[in-house]
């Protein structure tokens, strides 16, 4: 079926962000220095982000997700809240330890293959996805590319980090669940009937796709670069379908894997966002997040503010936007509550956002923008304010 007039018009966003980031570079108003600091702080971001996406894909094809989704019915023994409330669980552990990209590319074809042998709604198995991918991302450095930017302004180590965010993380799994269960209560009652046992093409590459996925999250835990694991594990998984299936990693093949779409759409905006920030931005940004500090209203202005940026300029160039304004950890922490949990209104309001909605169309769940940010405005403003407030009552 050929594209739509909405898909072609969301297609050429990506390249306008890329040649407007171009054109100020080009045109000198985006100082030198100001694009050095952009290349600085995103391409390791940029090159975690492809790479995990190439893990996805490979581990797809080995058949990983659909053994998972059958799996994760077992475990569920024919109750679909149980199923619900486990693939929760799941998106929260994968969020926390592997990231909420890899959430949105790993996680979701599991939830919804698991919908769709189970033959139940896949909307409500998806939203928990993409909603606990954004809200599950504050306990940890890797949980989110935001938290890796705002690292090196805190001085946090993993640790320590996880002790002064997990009161606001704790509130927004609260909020997101409740909102979950309360809104797709009579979806999830009855039972389901366990599928069959799933065929599988190769189970070597099967195990080795299971052994590359699971190790992901011990080596960012234990502090390498997640650009550099991220990259190795693609590497990995390449050369076994190399070995095994050398038609699946054909250079053309390799290079449709890949999501250049949102790099050049995240770059364009970093660079187009750095630019509005030599020339005034800033200003404008501490005049509306205002100089409260980190008291209550504050917190909640400075969430706020970084909320409603993310969501109309993205998540990623909204904390460079923002992070001028914010002191101090807690300061830094209400901002990342903004950026993480915020953006679940407009559908380019965070890459996580942007990849689900990508895997969702793979597997033939499609999520218009409308009926997005209508389940979204249910959970994101109730989620700021609860995880702002547990920064300052904390």
């Amino acid at each position: 079926m050929p594209d739509g007039p909405r898909t072609v018009r969301f297609r050429l966003v990506p390249i306008a962000a890329a040649l407007a980031g171009l054109l100020a570079v080009l045109t000198g108003a985006l100082s030198r220095h100001g694009a050095s600091e952009v290349a600085h702080r995103t391409l390791p971001v940029l090159g975690f982000l492809v790479a995990i996406t190439v893990v996805a894909e490979l581990s797809d094809e080995a058949g990983l997700f659909d053994v998972a989704a059958r799996r994760a019915a077992l475990l569920g023994r024919g109750r679909t809240r149980t199923l619900f409330l486990l693939v929760c669980v799941l998106a929260t552990a994968t969020t926390t330890v592997l990231s909420l990209d890899t959430t949105a590319v790993l996680l979701t074809p599991v939830v919804l293959a698991l919908a769709s042998a189970l033959e139940l709604d896949p909307l409500p198995f998806a939203f928990a996805t993409v909603w606990l991918a954004n809200t599950a991302s504050l306990l940890l450095p890797v949980s989110n590319l935001t938290n890796l930017l705002a690292e090196t302004k805190t001085g946090l180590g993993a640790v320590e980090f996880a002790s002064h965010s997990w009161p606001a993380q704790l509130a927004l799994l609260v909020v997101t669940l409740a909102v979950l269960l309360l809104r797709h209560r009579r979806t999830l009652r009855g039972r389901y009937s366990t599928p069959p046992e799933v065929a599988v093409e190769d189970r070597v590459l099967l195990r080795l796709s299971a052994v590359v996925t699971l190790a992901v999250g011990p080596l960012l835990v234990a502090g390498l670069a997640p650009w550099v694991v991220a990259t190795a594990a693609a590497v990995v998984l390449v050369a076994g379908f190399a070995a095994r299936r050398p038609a699946s990693v054909r250079p053309r093949r390799l290079a449709g894997l890949l999501p250049w779409q949102l790099v050049l759409m995240t770059l364009g905006l970093f660079l187009v966002v750095q630019t509005l920030l030599e020339h005034g931005l800033d200003g404008t940004i501490s005049d509306l997040a205002g100089a409260g500090g980190s008291s209550t209203g504050g917190l909640l202005r400075l969430g706020g503010v970084a909320a409603v940026a993310s969501n109309l300029v993205n998540n990623l160039p909204a904390f460079l936007a923002v992070e001028p304004v914010a002191h101090g950890t807690t300061q830094v922490l209400a901002l990342l509550v903004g950026v993480n949990a915020g953006p679940l209104v407009l559908v380019w309001g965070s890459l996580a956002t942007l990849l689900w909605r990508e895997r969702c169309a793979s597997r033939g769940v499609r999520v218009g923008a409308f009926a997005f940010a209508r389940e979204g405005l249910l959970v994101a403003p109730l989620a700021v304010v609860s995880g702002c407030l547990a920064l300052a009552w904390r």
